[in-house]
């Protein structure tokens, strides 16, 4: 079975991708690493991070040494078993600020079923999170009161 033609150019591809807000990156498994080939210019924007900064370098370095978040086990898992899976995770600018990352995993295989790349989409959440943080606070208090 032949592939048809893609629908769209390489270049509309990329542009459209590089419209995104949310960052967009392309990790590919070297060893026990996942190393990034692609970043979009919404991922540079949400990080701080230029591609040329990143380019070729595990992703765990965006949780800056907090590796101990339950998010992250379920992550490893996934990209492990070549599962998709959405967590959100605390992740660092280059600045040294935090925030919150929801990010979603894809795995992508080829014809033959093998894994070749993920996908993963990253949106900041921060405000989300932290005024679910407040609402539970909030009720906590009143439920002490």
């Amino acid at each position: 079975m032949t592939t048809p033609p893609p629908m769209i150019s390489p270049e509309l591809l990329e542009r459209v991708v590089n419209a995104s807000v949310d960052g967009i990156v392309v990790a590919e498994r070297e060893g026990n690493e996942d190393i990034l080939i692609y970043v979009n210019q919404g991922f540079e924007h949400l990080t701080g991070y230029s591609a040329e900064d990143i380019l070729y370098r595990d992703c765990r370095f965006l949780q800056n040494g907090d590796n101990q978040q339950p998010g992250l086990d379920r992550l490893r898992k996934a990209l492990a078993a070549g599962e998709t899976c959405k967590e959100v995770i605390r992740n660092y600018r280059k600045d040294g600020s935090m925030f919150w990352n929801e990010l979603s995993i894809t795995p992508v295989h080829n014809d033959e079923d093998h894994l070749l790349y993920f996908i993963g989409i990253q949106k900041d959440v921060t405000d989300l999170v932290e005024a679910q943080q407040e609402l539970e606070k909030l009720k906590s208090r009143l439920e002490n009161d």
